[in-house]
């Protein structure tokens, strides 16, 4: 918890003061299991995307520059904890079926958890330590880029930049400080390292780029740490009121919100997806599936949908023809859950993206964006060729911290993304070791398991 003399800091002494003293931070029990389960979903959307076209790009790169180490890439070779932290994250948000933070600071468990691995296998520490540091890294990947509508994540999407990747840099680098345990002083220069090289273009959303942007940010976190720990010198300054945040968003309008570690922890509302799609997609998605059942095989004759704004900036591409286009297209998301498809990861394939039953309700459809309307809402009217209309509304999307998916849930999704890759009964060890990841011994588990030869 904050404490009074803590509130005199400056913000990045805040900040260098809650990664430096990680190994004592004391961590309710909702939130060490909440950690736990984004190990279980990132594991799970990292698997499931192994043979993506984006990570083969990533993992062919890494292979040639031939960087030995101890740090795993999943079911691959070993090398640097920043070449794998590179690979493992591009691979956890390749399919865009990560975690979100809905206050705005994007996808932080690949950036985090990624880091978290390979520092450990580079750094052998305890499960334990390794646990914590990955929460001290999302709390402050979260808090930075924090503050809901108003906020600094929001406010960088609505300027074209992509908050995974710029808090994710600042998110890795304290995960990696805190495996290093570097004194205050040299995460103040990490945290200066990582801020020179924020960025991401939020327009990379339907290409290679976007998942990159993650893998990237691990990447960079981990070369700042261990280039503080090697006596480089960072800008202090960047973390406050008038640092990264005033260059980004030169207008001063964005809303930061306070440092407030120990006293809320945003592991607590993070989201884990249902549909293998932008978040803003999800709230359409679920409304059109309420009606699909509805249609009985009549005919559509005009659709109206209306969304928050930001789902428009976001998955706002009106005629997608590749899958990745696809999961950034409110539109034809629409259209596909009205056709009958369930829109899990297995439903983003050039053959759906050309079915011509979703395609031709493209024309009928019309989404409006409604400002002041909540992220997590959508509305959807089915006009029919018999004369009657079809409403549905969803307030609260399922995976939203407001309505968020069970254990069980979380587990289902987790083996249909794993079993095809590794086995039942491999996946079932890998599921175990990360629900009991403080175990001594887990770690390497872990490790074992993801040894491989792509």
């Amino acid at each position: 918890m904050t404490t009074k003399a803590e509130t005199a800091l400056t913000r990045g002494e805040q900040l260098s003061h809650f990664i430096s003293h990680a190994n004592q931070l004391v961590v309710p029990p909702a939130v060490r299991h909440e950690a736990k389960r984004a190990l279980i979903d990132y594991l799970g959307v990292a698997l499931g995307a192994v043979n993506d076209d984006a990570v083969n790009a990533v993992r062919q790169v890494a292979k040639k520059w031939n960087a030995a180490g101890d740090a795993q890439i999943f079911l691959s070779t070993t090398t640097t904890p920043a070449l794998a932290a590179l690979v493992n994250a591009t691979m956890a948000h390749a399919a865009d079926y990560d975690d979100t933070h809905p206050a705005g600071a994007g996808h932080p468990g690949g950036p985090c958890w990624s880091t978290a691995l390979a520092m450990a296998q580079a750094h052998p520490v305890a499960e334990e330590h390794v646990l914590l540091a990955f929460i001290t890294g999302f709390e402050v990947m979260a808090k930075l880029g924090g503050g809901w509508v108003p906020g600094v994540g929001r406010n960088l999407q609505r300027r074209g930049f992509h908050p995974t990747s710029v808090v994710g840099r600042a998110g890795a680098a304290a995960v990696a400080a805190a495996i290093l345990q570097l004194s205050e002083e040299q995460v103040r220069n990490a945290l200066g390292a990582a801020a020179t090289m924020m960025g991401g273009l939020q327009k990379s959303s339907g290409t290679h780029g976007k998942p990159f942007h993650a893998g990237k940010a691990a990447m960079d976190g981990i070369l700042a740490a261990e280039l503080a720990a090697e006596n480089f010198v960072g800008a202090h300054h960047f973390y406050e009121a008038d640092g990264w945040v005033k260059i980004f968003i030169q207008d001063g309008s964005a809303e930061i919100p306070p440092l407030d570690f120990g006293e809320s922890w945003e592991l607590l509302t993070n989201g884990y997806k249902l549909y293998a799609s932008c978040r803003g997609t999800h709230a359409s998605i679920e409304t059109a599936r309420k009606l699909y059942p509805q249609l009985q095989g009549r005919t559509i004759t005009r659709i109206s949908a209306k969304v928050h704004p930001m789902g428009m900036v976001n998955a706002g591409i009106m005629d997608p023809r590749t899958p990745l286009e696809s999961k950034f297209s409110i539109p034809h998301c629409i259209t596909l859950a009205l056709s009958g498809y369930a829109l899990t990861d297995t439903d983003f394939t050039q053959a759906t993206v050309d079915d011509p039953r979703p395609r031709a309700l493209l024309p009928l459809l019309e989404v409006e964006a409604v400002e002041g309307q909540s992220a997590s809402s959508a509305f959807i009217d089915v006009w029919l060729d018999d004369g009657s209309v079809l409403h549905a509304h969803t307030d609260v999307y399922r995976g939203h911290a407001q309505n968020p998916l069970s254990d069980d849930e979380l587990r289902a999704k987790f083996d249909a993304l794993t079993v095809p890759v590794l086995g039942a009964a491999r996946s079932a060890q890998l599921y175990d070791a990360a629900l009991h990841f403080e175990r001594p011994g887990s770690l390497a588990r872990i490790t074992g398991l993801l040894a491989g030869d792509h």
